[in-house]
């Protein structure tokens, strides 16, 4: 090497991946790279789609702007870009805008190949680098689809809002004076009502109540709400199940920041699927849920085109199946009798977190107040059987395990649901451990919403265990994820000699085993996966990084995972075959089962090590 060289050498072996790597790779570099000073003038010239090439800045100062003209990320020293086209062979679609003139060492896609041919550990650091671009920033950033918008983009305005010894008289003009059709009742900044216009139509105008009366007494107490970073299907969905058209929005902190109309979320909407859950809702009788249910399949192929987030599939199914399980309750009601004393449906498992996939059957159950009659228990009884057989009939199988409101052992009052979580956390066998990742994924579907309060609060005191915790986090570590020596997969056949990879079982299980651990020892009550690792970046259990390396790993699978059911590919459920993939998506879910494998041994070591 020459001088000049040299000194190359000496600013590139520093950079990873070549500082982690033989220093013949960084010779190999040094020798093959060409050397721009690049300025605003000739930025343009150098990212051209018929000569990809890797880019090392040496000083300067960059942005690198997609073709929206929104900045993905600033580039200084020791930064690359050109990478993604070098590995996937498509177009070049960003661009540069320099900030401050530097120096950028150029390599032309020929040796960047080599490169990657002769030194894993240097393709393994950019497959890695653009895996993160694609997973990471691109869920990051605000995504276009209708379903995945956050509630607080919809809101134009702030809360309109008057305390409860407000007259009704007052309550009138406030609603005229901001040309709204509904205000919420608040009382230290908490929401504690809301009227709308038709309110004031049918329980002020025809009850012939006095104008001068509190609001208080008109109000509708203890409202239906939802939170600011919820989605606009959340929202779309709690209004069809309630047949509600105002939805007040609320903070973190429950102090109240707006309200949404159904008008609101309507306009944002074009999709069948969640008329279709409206149907479901308003269905008449059981040939017509059998009927809206047959829809299901098809509707959900032509919708997985229409959206970015393939994964919100999940969402969708699950809303479906709520519906479905809500509805065959009222309609149990109408033959039967209302309830003779006040229940919770709940649901377990996929459901439970809205990760329902086209295989995925019923985890549910029925949660009862103590010393029931023996003709209320047979009421329950009727209605867990009726709702679960009907659920098959409208295509969602019988659970295996028999963990349905059918069953005497999923239908029973508070005390002896939480005898039976605390047998599993005070002695954690594998039995207990399978019943766990089950039973501690649960969500409310129907009936006192209080009682499934109250019974989830018990439950929370009774699983602050570390010898549970600990057993947990064993359990987690002896499911393997499927690579092998030389960091190639490990491939299972079924009965055909057909090769896959069970992504549910290796990927998916692990991830919501390992995110239900952090979410119970924190004391989340989310079940969605993606919503536990949200509500886990405010807590030190986990750090940030971790945190969106679970939520990008578990996105690319269930996209993988959720494709190829999409597509019926003929594999076992829930596998994929990796010849299929490309070779970018092979990588890529290499690069998944790393950090995967990483998170186990992360938590093996901060819950198991003491009892091992």
């Amino acid at each position: 090497m020459n001088n000049e060289q040299q000194e190359v050498a000496q600013f590139v072996k520093i950079q990873t991946p070549f500082s982690q790597i033989d220093s013949s790779a960084t010779d190999y570099f040094v020798t093959h790279v060409d050397s721009i000073y690049l300025t605003r003038e000739n930025q343009s010239r150098w990212l051209q789609s018929d000569s990809p090439r890797l880019f090392l800045i040496r000083s300067g100062l960059y942005d690198l702007v997609d073709a929206k003209g929104d900045v993905i990320t600033r580039l200084a020293q020791g930064d690359y870009l050109g990478f993604p086209s070098l590995l996937t062979g498509e177009a070049i679609q960003n661009r540069l805008e320099t900030q401050k003139a530097g120096i950028v060492y150029m390599l032309n896609q020929e040796s960047f190949d080599f490169l990657r041919r002769e030194y894993k550990p240097f393709e393994q650091y950019f497959v890695r680098a653009h895996a993160n671009r694609l997973l990471s920033s691109h869920y990051k950033s605000q995504n276009e689809s209708w379903s995945e918008r956050k509630i607080s983009e919809l809101m134009s305005r702030k809360a309109v809002t008057l305390p409860p010894d407000a007259s009704i008289r007052q309550t009138a003009k406030k609603m005229k004076m901001h040309g709204v059709s509904s205000i919420m009742i608040t009382e230290y900044e908490q929401l504690v009502g809301v009227v709308t216009d038709r309110d004031l139509r049918n329980r002020v105008l025809a009850d012939e109540v006095e104008p001068k009366e509190a609001v208080s007494t008109i109000m509708s107490k203890k409202p239906k709400y939802i939170f600011e970073n919820n989605r606009v299907f959340s929202a779309l969905h709690l209004m069809l199940k309630h047949n509600i058209h105002h939805l007040p929005v609320l903070d973190e902190h429950h102090k109240a920041l707006g309200m949404i109309t159904s008008t609101d979320l309507l306009r944002q909407q074009k999709s069948d699927p969640v008329q279709l859950i409206g149907r479901i809702y308003k269905a008449h009788s059981i040939s017509d849920l059998k009927r809206y249910a047959g829809e299901i399949p098809e509707l959900l192929r032509g919708f997985s085109h229409n959206i970015d987030d393939i994964s919100l599939i999940g969402k969708l199914l699950s809303g479906l199946t709520d519906a479905l399980t809500s509805r065959l309750i009222h309609l149990f009601q109408e033959d039967n009798g209302a309830a003779p004393t006040s229940f919770s449906f709940i649901c377990f498992g996929s459901q439970a977190r809205e990760e329902q996939t086209l295989h995925s059957d019923q985890d549910n159950g029925l949660l009862l107040p103590d010393d029931l009659t023996p003709q209320h228990q047979d009421y329950f009884r009727r209605m867990g059987e009726f709702v679960c057989e009907q659920l098959v009939e409208c295509g969602i199988r019988r659970c295996p395990g028999n963990i349905m409101a059918s069953s005497e052992l999923c239908r029973m009052g508070i005390s002896d649901w939480c005898e039976r979580f605390f047998k599993w956390i005070k002695s954690p066998t594998p039995e207990a451990m399978l019943n766990c990742k089950i039973f501690f994924d649960l969500r409310f579907i129907e009936g006192s919403n209080s009682l499934y309060t109250s019974f989830c609060e018990q439950l929370t005191r009774i699983s602050r265990n570390d010898l549970f915790y600990a057993a947990m986090a064993n359990d987690i570590k002896s499911n393997a994820v499927p690579i092998g020596l030389f960091n190639q997969f490990k491939l299972e056949k079924d009965a055909k000699q057909h090769k896959f990879i069970d992504l549910k079982k290796r990927g998916v299980v692990i991830i919501n085993d390992i995110v239900r651990l952090y979410a119970l020892k924190a004391g989340v009550r989310r079940a969605n996966t993606q919503e536990r690792l949200d509500a886990l970046l405010k807590y030190p259990l986990l750090n940030n990084q971790d945190v969106y390396n679970l939520k990008d790993c578990w996105r690319f699978l269930t996209q993988l995972r959720l494709r190829t059911q999409i597509n019926e590919e003929g594999l076992p459920s829930n596998c994929i075959n990796p010849d299929e993939l490309n070779s970018l998506e092979r990588h890529q879910l290499k690069e998944a089962f790393y950090l995967i494998k990483q998170a186990q041994q992360a938590a093996a070591f901060k819950f198991a090590r003491g009892s091992l």
